[in-house]
């Protein structure tokens, strides 16, 4: 396949186009340790208000709280949906949306046409016991039959054939998009989580930046990345520019792009406890004021104790314990800018999830790949 086949994150079905190389060095540094415990993406930035929460300082408290946003999906749903899981496993979609509007466009390409897209979305599975975490990313690229659906605001949408997946949430926000992986899957999502392009960066930039190798350079001017071979302790900038990037490296495609950002966040779960949060208040209270800025939650997460709770159950899920996997697909050979689901293979993934087991590797072996895996490590 081609660098250049898939579209560039924007308006569905719109070619992307390609600017004028350049080479820039980017910040090195010596690796270091691996192998420390983390939380997952968002939340466990969230765990630290807990700290702040206790102190019993009540400003503090109601400004944190009043930052964060929510969306009523249960409300926007009904109950034509999945039942809840008995087995102690929980669920929840975790959505990177690419609104250009407010300078959004300024961040990792695209133009302000006043629409925003899920960009990147992925399935967490919480497994009982919370010590490990199954997660199924699904590409955007994905043609899909759309349910009809709801939006938060009351807004009807008909039921559609064959578009791709990011158009849910382009289409019905929030909601919208948990009804569509709800019916994809036949899971119910028992949270959603929502992260935007600039809350993202500041959130890479307050924990001191990410350190990640790269094993080849890596150059992409739509994304503003330009890395070399070798180890580098990316700003928020550069992060969002990796997790965005897809002529820059592999096949060009949206799945590639997938195994950069799997690879991203467990380099991310991996350092975060390096970081010394709680040794200095200012900075805790800086990162929990930019996390619950940058997150839009389900209802049920939507104050500082829920959430915090919440991100405090998953402290014991270490990198080692995350199986990252990509939604078996195929490329469409009717457009390969495309993919479709592969039904049978995904299936096997979905029981997995129902029944609280291990994704099965054969659920995953054959399916259409970015060539990128390996590209990033930590």
């Amino acid at each position: 396949m081609p660098a250049d086949s898939t579209p560039e994150p924007g308006i569905p079905g719109e070619s992307g186009t390609h600017g004028p190389r350049r080479r820039a060095k980017g910040r090195r540094r010596k690796p270091r340790a691996k192998g420390r415990r983390g939380l997952l993406i968002a939340a466990w930035t969230a765990a630290g208000i807990v700290v702040l929460g206790g102190t019993g300082v009540g400003y503090v408290y109601l400004k944190l709280n009043g930052n964060l946003k929510s969306v009523d999906i249960d409300q926007a749903l009904g109950a034509d949906r999945p039942g809840k899981a008995d087995n102690g496993s929980e669920n929840i979609l975790v959505l990177g949306s690419d609104t250009r509007a407010g300078g959004n466009e300024k961040l990792g390409g695209g133009t302000d046409d006043g629409s925003a897209r899920s960009d990147t979305a992925m399935i967490v599975h919480v497994h009982e016991g919370r010590k490990k975490a199954s997660v199924v990313s699904v590409p955007r690229d994905t043609l899909i039959d759309r349910p009809a659906c709801t939006d938060a605001d009351g807004g009807s949408h008909d039921a559609v054939s064959g578009v791709m997946f990011n158009s849910a949430y382009s289409t019905g926000g929030a909601a919208c998009a948990v009804k569509t992986v709800e019916s994809l899957t036949g899971i119910r999502m028992d949270h959603y989580l929502e992260v935007d392009f600039a809350g993202f960066q500041k959130l890479v930039d307050e924990l001191g930046g990410v350190e990640v190798t790269t094993t080849q350079d890596i150059e992409d001017p739509e994304s503003h990345l330009d890395l070399e071979a070798g180890t580098h302790q990316l700003t928020g900038e550069q992060a969002l520019g990796l997790v965005r990037t897809r002529h820059g490296v592999g096949d060009g495609s949206d799945l590639g792009r997938i195994q950069l950002q799997q690879a991203f966040v467990k380099a991310l779960v991996e350092q975060v406890k390096e970081i010394g949060l709680f040794t200095s208040p200012k900075k805790l209270y800086d990162l929990a004021d930019t996390a619950t800025n940058a997150v839009t939650t389900d209802s049920s997460l939507g104050s500082v104790d829920a959430l915090t709770s919440f991100a405090s159950g998953l402290k014991g899920i270490s990198a080692s314990k995350m199986n990252m996997v990509t939604m078996p697909v195929r490329y469409n050979p009717a457009d390969p800018n495309r993919v479709l689901l592969d039904e049978a293979k995904a299936q096997r993934v979905w029981d997995a999830l129902k029944n609280d087991r291990p994704i099965p590797r054969s659920a995953t072996e054959g399916s259409a790949t970015g060539e990128a895996r390996g590209v990033i490590t930590s």
